[in-house]
């Protein structure tokens, strides 16, 4: 009975984080500086299907048309896209460091994210490779590199151990933060374009910034869902999960890529998006329960949702200027983050 009455309850919640996501896709992409009817919006993606295509009477205009199509939806599938991304990273390092306020950026993939952008704007403007601009570029190979480079740090005779890792990101992200800083103090015109990639927006996106993220993101979740059992099983503790026939080591090793694959692709389109992968997941922890079967593509779904209506928001809330998504993300996870802090020292020094 408990059984079914578990999975009514997912089923539930699948549903209405469905509903969810096709109404916030109506909103985000009918609100703007132009509003444009759902009715309208629907029609324009149903006549892009196969099947109804001339079926519908097309009495909308051009520019309405040009303005979903080209201009909004492209941005909004990037938003929920990374979303997702920063979201399911979160629930693996959650995970891995079995710690509820573990985040994305936790082992420096933000700070080397940053490096490698402020090198490709002040340096390599001009540079693009398979259409892929210095910018996007850098940042991705960055933010992997530096996540690689403290997993060696982090490595004592073969193995790995969670208060390492948490070392090495800290001392690696303080020296690359630096270096960003002293960057940002000589760049003088560049500094606009460096601080506001660092605050992190979807403004000026494209098809393309889809299709350079999507390759890393499939890899990424597929990696991450191969390993969700023994996710699982090492919440138990690593001895425990090592004698029931767990590969802890490789466990880290393939779940700390798939995490750097999520979070490098996403940072590399979208700038430093912070407090996403911290927030989503422990909610819905708070609303799913623990196991990672279910935890982690749920937190996908409701990660991207997340992102999708908070860059809907920033392109509105002081319209005609737009305001960073990564500040009103900040503003909204900051109180959290605190929350969960104190929560956290409540339960450590409770009697």
């Amino acid at each position: 009975m408990a059984e079914n009455y578990r999975k009514n309850k997912e089923y539930k919640v699948y549903i209405l984080v469905t509903i969810g996501i096709v109404v916030g896709l109506m909103l985000s992409l009918g609100i703007g500086s132009v509003y444009i009817p759902p009715k309208e919006i629907a029609k324009m993606l149903l006549n892009k299907i196969p099947f109804f295509a001339g079926r519908l009477s097309e009495n909308w205009s051009i520019t309405n048309e040009a303005i979903v199509l080209h201009l909004r939806l492209p941005r909004v599938i990037l938003a929920f896209l990374v979303g997702a991304q920063l979201s399911a990273a979160g629930v693996i390092y959650q995970g891995i460091f079995r710690n509820p306020m573990a985040d994305p950026y936790i082992i420096g993939a933000s700070a080397g994210a940053s490096l490698g952008a402020s090198l490709g704007i002040l340096f390599f403007p001009s540079f693009k490779i398979l259409g892929i601009g210095s910018t996007p570029f850098f940042a991705f190979i960055g933010s992997l590199g530096t996540v690689f480079l403290v997993y060696s740090l982090a490595s004592i005779g073969g193995r790995t151990y969670s208060f390492t890792l948490l070392l090495s990101g800290v001392a690696v992200s303080s020296f690359l933060s630096a270096i960003v800083s002293f960057f940002m103090y000589f760049s003088d015109k560049k500094l606009h374009n460096i601080y506001f990639w660092l605050m992190g927006s979807f403004a000026s996106q494209s098809w393309n910034e889809i299709y350079i993220n999507l390759p890393y993101a499939i890899l990424g979740f597929a990696m991450a869902f191969c390993n969700l059992r023994a996710l699982n099983i090492l919440q138990l503790g690593e001895e425990t999960a090592f004698f029931t026939g767990v590969d802890t080591e490789r466990l880290k090793r393939v779940s700390l890529t798939a995490a750097a694959l999520l979070t490098a692709s996403a940072v590399a389109v979208s700038g430093v998006i912070g407090f996403v992968g911290l927030i989503i997941p422990h909610v819905t922890r708070m609303i799913i329960g623990p196991d990672h079967r279910q935890l982690f593509p749920l937190s996908t779904l409701i990660g991207g949702l997340y992102l999708m209506l908070a860059d809907t928001v920033s392109r509105v809330i002081i319209a005609p200027t737009e305001l960073p998504v990564g500040i009103l993300t900040a503003l909204f996870g900051g109180p959290f983050f605190i929350y969960l802090l104190f929560q956290k020292k409540n339960k450590d020094y409770r009697i």
